[in-house]
């Protein structure tokens, strides 16, 4: 019942089509959300290499350990993602061609750095997780460079 009115409402009074020539509003980009989730990445990674596991036998000790471990490999692999989201919403919805001339090398800046995104979600790594770190920061200088701004980079740990 519900759902023919909703059905018959729709019918009458539908939506009008919309147009945009981005996923957001033009001056929403800023890649210091890119920023936070690669610094989770390196953070979870060196708190995974530091973990120690507790010695043999005592159960609740390991239950804690796993618990710990499985933890920081969910945020780790969570924030990796949102890493590489983030970055590729700046390559596919920012930067345009008039970018590449300046930067011929923003490409290649962007699919390495979607990569190290895969890399540090599928291993432990706390020098892929550096390089992560330090990509996202020349994209972080890119970005405000076309914008004639001097943001500095700065991180939180």
């Amino acid at each position: 019942m519900l759902e023919q009115a909703i059905s018959n409402l729709k019918a009458w009074l539908p939506a009008p089509a919309v147009h945009a020539h981005c996923d957001g509003p033009c001056g929403v980009y800023d890649p210091s959300s890119a920023r936070i989730a690669a610094e989770a990445v390196l953070s979870m990674t060196k708190k995974i290499m530091d973990l120690e596991p507790p010695a043999s036998g005592d159960q609740a000790a390991m239950v804690t350990y796993e618990n710990t471990m499985s933890r920081y490999i969910a945020i780790k692999e969570e924030q990796a993602q949102i890493t590489k989201d983030e970055v590729l919403i700046l390559w596919t919805d920012y930067f345009k061609p008039v970018h590449l001339e300046k930067y011929p090398d923003l490409h290649d800046t962007f699919w390495k750095t979607a990569k190290l995104c895969s890399s540090c979600k599928v291993e432990v790594s706390t020098q892929h997780a550096q390089e992560l770190m330090e990509s996202v920061q020349k994209i972080h200088n890119i970005f405000w460079a076309t914008k004639e701004r001097d943001v500095s980079w700065y991180t939180a740990s």
